[in-house]
């Protein structure tokens, strides 16, 4: 057999990098004569038929090796051999075993296995079979056997694509799983001619829809006119295209008992009116199948069987789900129309009691609905209110638009449902609703709700405008929802770290449409930027009084943000603990990221670290089950402070990151500042002061381009710290000067107990020694009357670290030593790393932490260590003294015996000294 000659260039797969990966290693060890198999598994429509196509092709393209390629006839199954025989007939050349024999007298396993083997002793093989488990048994047994038995020196590798494992199996296995949202995006925009032809929202719901799924996302595209792409025209309800991929899932219960498939008919329905990923109710399935005449036996063997993770349903608790979530849709596609209506007939007589049809019924009254049907429509939005939770009015108000044949009101009916699933946290959802709303019907609800989701999940300032937009459109009759638009705008503008922007929206709020609580609000914050702290904190603080008598979460959670205005932290972390207990008891579910993030900050403000992160890790993973990318950001900025005073380096640095890459996009610059924040704290928890001041340089100077006005004075005591601790005070005295001064302003006026003290730090380290004592002294007063371990212990490791620079060795063993328990206490495990470094450094014997090992740095000192490290990192001896807080010359000294200790003679061999692993302080 010769390869051939021809190899042509597949097309480009996405997201499949690491399989590809995978399959070019199994055909590396091919070509180098070691061969074996591989399932590739997925369920249909994932790209396993393009998989393979590229493995064979690869495989050709590197190496010019031979292929045998076949894939499955269904409708050959029941024809002996016939698998094999195709497979057979896919060489490019004669073979030593004509095909035709083996189709009418078969072949034994043994002999296919010599066949093949012979074959790759000639050059090594690849054979690619594709939907095997749908080849006919012989077939597949033969080959199976085969499979098992290649390996080292055989020179034949065997791929096999196949809907699961169970008929290979011992074989080792890779499961397709749905496209990344990445591969996914770039994908859907190959298929729609790139990103501009694409409106956002219908990007956002063909996305959703897709799944993941290749040829889910091109059929779907592929059914839809430009005006649809381009949002011009409203989407079809539900999307065309998905009829190839549901036919391929409903192929696999076409051979179930009559039975099963009428269960599974009955489980797909009862999903209907449930929330996504609800699942059904087992006991409504068990009432439904003994109505539908199944045998108890039966159902009970279906529905009551220990829970497991195979077959088509799957039991967790009182709910049953479908083992992949397009089955389900399958089973509904591939039912008769009257078989389909009947069982949404039996429900819907089930779930319905005396007195009105409750909404679970209407929902399943409409699914059997022929047609438009304007009397249940309005049956459905009536009923759709509380105490319903919001994903089941979002339903209810779909299916009503859907029985509307009246265009604007089913456009009003179909913003109804975005509002109530944006409420319940299915952002998803919520932009698949807008996508069905025509762009030139008439109204404000549509940019409302397109506004508010931009809020927590997109660009801020289009959540502005969009927003702005809303409130003109909606004050002639909707009152609630201008206030909540332009709260809402003023919430973007904030965002932005756009002050003007902020009091725009805030100033267009109508005084006599708020309650008082709320126009106090307004104004109160309207004031502080507008330049009059003291009218505007009274206002406040009336704000936040008033508070205590309530249990509106939206009131509570402006509560906590006057408090924080303020300064008084203890008292935002008390309306903020009550504003998500309200949202925990009433809702609604979309609030409760933005509850967690206004809670973790205030604690974080207060010194709790502890709490802010575990309050900012539950707030991150309701954001990511909300689909809010503005809320995440937002919550791991705060993770990245928390991590920056608790540790490790490497979680600040990530969530700083991710915090960064969700903040560029969207113009969060509240967000950007606290990331960049907190990564120059851990900058100077770890001794790089230098790049703590060039990160916090932009944040504290005033003007536009820098960091946020609402954060500029926390940054200001960290800034200082770092310019004094890089030697660069005398460098930029004028600009620390005014910092100060600014800082000593805002002092005068905020509650915060933390700030007199960190105004007294930062004059220290601005001090003449002789001076800088007493300042230290005032702030370490100040802490005493204001608590929190974190802040003091800061201080007196600055205050430690200048009275060992003053040679007073003994006197800065005392606050070192107060300095390190105290970061000990409140989990500051990098902060204190670097106390026990500067009070070994003072003489103290102070256990190092144990980070790998011994290390090649066992033997120096505790100094030497640190200086080692200092150098390894491509600090200068100067820098290395300004960090260390000694001289040059003591550097210079310490690094020559370091050198003679470790056997080195250039810094570049220390760093690689240190990269092959490094231990101590």
């Amino acid at each position: 057999m010769t390869p051939s000659t021809t190899v042509h260039s597949p097309l480009r797969l996405y997201g499949r990098s690491g399989e590809l990966a995978i399959l070019d290693t199994l055909s590396d060890r091919l070509w180098a004569g070691d061969g074996g198999a591989l399932v590739v598994t997925s369920s249909p429509g994932l790209g396993r038929t393009a998989l393979l196509g590229q493995a064979a092709a690869r495989y050709t393209g590197r190496y010019g090796g031979p292929v045998l390629h076949a894939a499955a006839a269904p409708d050959e199954q029941r024809l002996p051999y016939s698998g094999l025989h195709a497979l057979l007939c896919s060489a490019p050349g004669p073979l030593p075993l004509a095909p035709d024999p083996v189709l009418g007298a078969g072949i034994t396993p043994g002999r296919l296995l010599g066949l093949l083997r012979g074959l790759g002793a000639e050059q090594p093989l690849l054979v690619c079979v594709d939907d095997a488990h749908a080849w006919d048994p012989d077939s597949r047994a033969a080959l199976g056997f085969a499979a098992r038995r290649l390996g080292a020196g055989s020179r034949v590798a065997v791929v096999l694509g196949a809907a699961d494992e169970s008929a290979f199996a011992g074989l080792p296995a890779l499961r397709l799983g749905p496209l990344d949202e990445d591969a996914a995006t770039a994908l859907l925009d190959r298929l729609t001619g790139g990103a501009a032809a694409l409106d956002p929202v219908v990007r956002s719901e063909l996305l959703r829809e897709g799944a993941g799924n290749p040829r889910l996302l091109a059929g779907l595209t592929g059914r839809l006119t430009a005006g649809q792409l381009a949002g011009r025209t409203a989407l079809p309800y539900p999307l065309p295209g998905a009829e190839a991929v549901l036919d391929a899932h409903a192929e696999h219960l076409d051979g179930l008992p009559p039975d099963t498939r009428t269960l599974l008919l009955l489980a797909a329905a009862a999903e209907e009116h449930e929330p996504d990923g609800a699942g059904a109710d087992t006991a409504l399935l068990l009432r439904a199948g003994a109505r539908a005449g199944l045998a108890t036996a039966h159902l009970d063997r279906m529905l009551l069987a220990p829970a497991g993770t195979t077959g088509p349903l799957q039991r967790a608790g009182s709910r049953v789900h479908f083992s992949h979530p397009l089955l389900r849709r399958a089973v509904l596609h591939r039912a008769r129309p009257g078989h389909r209506r009947a069982a949404h007939h039996l429900l819907a007589a089930l779930l319905t009691g005396p007195g009105p049809a409750p909404l679970p019924a209407l929902v399943q009254r409409a699914c059997a609905a022929p047609g438009p049907d304007a009397v249940l429509a309005r049956q459905l939005e009536t009923a759709a209110v509380a105490p319903r939770p919001h994903g089941e009015r979002s339903a209810a108000l779909a299916r009503a638009a859907v029985l509307c044949a009246d265009e604007a009101l089913r456009a009003a009916r179909f913003t109804a449902a975005a509002e109530q699933a944006r409420l319940a946290g299915d952002t998803g959802r919520a932009r698949a609703m807008l996508a069905r709303v025509g762009p030139h019907i008439a109204g404000g609800a549509a940019p409302y709700v397109w506004g508010m989701l931009a809020l927590r999940d997109g660009p801020a300032a289009d959540a502005r405008e969009a927003l702005l937009t809303a409130a003109e459109l909606l004050a002639p009759h909707d009152p609630r929802r201008t206030l909540d638009a332009l709260f809402g705008a003023a919430e973007a503008a904030w965002a932005m770290g756009d002050a003007i922007a902020y009091l725009d929206a805030m100033n267009r709020v109508p005084v006599a449409a708020a309650d008082r609580s709320m126009a106090r609000y307004r104004a109160g914050m309207c004031a502080v930027l507008a330049g009059h702290p003291d009218r505007g904190h009274a206002l406040l603080r009336c704000c936040l009084d008033a508070a205590d008598r309530a249990d509106d979460a939206g009131e509570l959670l402006r509560a906590a943000a006057s408090a924080l205005v303020l300064g008084e932290v203890d008292a935002a972390c008390r309306a903020g603990a009550r504003a998500l207990a309200a949202v925990r008891t009433r809702g609604p579910e979309a609030l409760l990221p933005h509850a967690l993030e206004q809670l973790a900050y205030a604690e974080l403000r207060a010194g709790q670290h502890a709490r802010a992160r575990a309050h900012a890790l539950e707030g991150l993973h309701a954001a990511r089950r909300a689909g809010q990318r503005n809320s995440a950001a937002h919550l791991h900025a705060v993770l990245a402070l928390a991590a920056s005073v608790e540790g490790p380096a490497e979680a600040c640095a990530a969530h700083a990151d991710a915090a960064l890459a969700g903040a560029g996009p969207h113009g969060l610059a509240q967000a950007a500042t606290l990331a960049t924040w907190a990564v120059a704290r851990a900058d100077l928890a770890a001794g790089r002061p230098a790049e703590a001041a060039a990160r916090l340089g932009p944040l504290v100077r005033p003007g536009p381009g820098t960091g946020h006005f609402a954060t500029r004075m926390l940054a200001v005591p960290c800034y200082v710290e770092a310019m004094a601790l890089s030697g660069r005070t005398e460098q930029r005295a004028g600009e620390l000067a005014a910092a100060v001064q600014e800082f000593a302003l805002w002092t005068a006026r905020t509650a915060d107990p933390q700030v007199p003290a960190q105004l007294a730090r930062c004059r220290a380290l601005l001090a003449p020694p002789d001076e800088a004592s007493r300042r230290y002294e005032e702030a370490l007063a100040h802490h005493d009357r204001a608590g929190g371990d974190f802040e003091r212990a800061r201080t007196q490791l600055l205050h430690g670290q200048l009275l060992r620079r003053l040679r007073r060795t003994r006197e800065a063993r005392g606050p070192l030593r107060d300095a390190l328990v105290a970061f000990e206490r409140c989990s500051a495990r990098v902060w204190c790393e670097r106390a026990g470094g500067e009070l070994r450094a003072a003489g103290e014997a102070v256990d190092a932490p144990d980070r790998s090992g011994p290390g090649p740095l066992a033997g120096l000192t505790p100094q030497q260590q640190r200086i080692a490290r200092c150098v390894a990192e491509g600090a200068t001896n100067r820098e290395v003294a300004v960090r260390l807080s000694v001289s040059p010359r003591t550097v210079d000294h310490h690094l020559r015996n370091v050198f003679a200790a470790l056997g080195v003679r250039s810094r570049t061999e220390l760093a690689r000294l240190l990269d092959r692993g490094v231990a101590g302080p």
